[in-house]
């Protein structure tokens, strides 16, 4: 079995399982695109060969010119990464064990605190 995204004007509407062969069939019409639920970032997690960059999501992009599922933008400051095509923030995330949220109008990470 595999993956398939439902691409409608670009946008990933719908995702399923099935076998190629059915997909083929016409039954659920056409538009239907392959992804891997093991590529993510433009690398597959178990060292296949990568598919479409991202495995889809509904509401992802399908870009034709790249072959590729791109996630929608989370902020507008952050910027799309054409070798891995998910989007890259402006500031590094800190790597100090801590838990952060993006803040769009500081252009920073804000801690946590529980």
């Amino acid at each position: 079995m595999s993956h398939f995204a439902k691409v409608e004007n670009n946008l990933v509407t719908q995702v399923i399982v099935a076998e190629q062969d059915f997909i083929n069939t016409g039954v659920f019409g056409d538009g239907w695109v392959k992804t891997s639920y093991n590529t993510h970032g433009g690398v597959h997690a178990n060292g296949g060969t990568p598919l479409r960059k991202n495995y889809a999501g509904i509401g992802f992009t399908y870009d034709t010119t790249r072959d590729a599922f791109i996630p929608p933008q989370p902020y507008p400051s952050w910027t799309l990464n054409d070798e891995t095509c998910l989007w890259d923030c402006p500031v590094a995330y800190p790597d100090d064990g801590r838990s952060y949220s993006w803040n769009e109008l500081e252009q920073s990470w804000d801690e946590i605190t529980l």
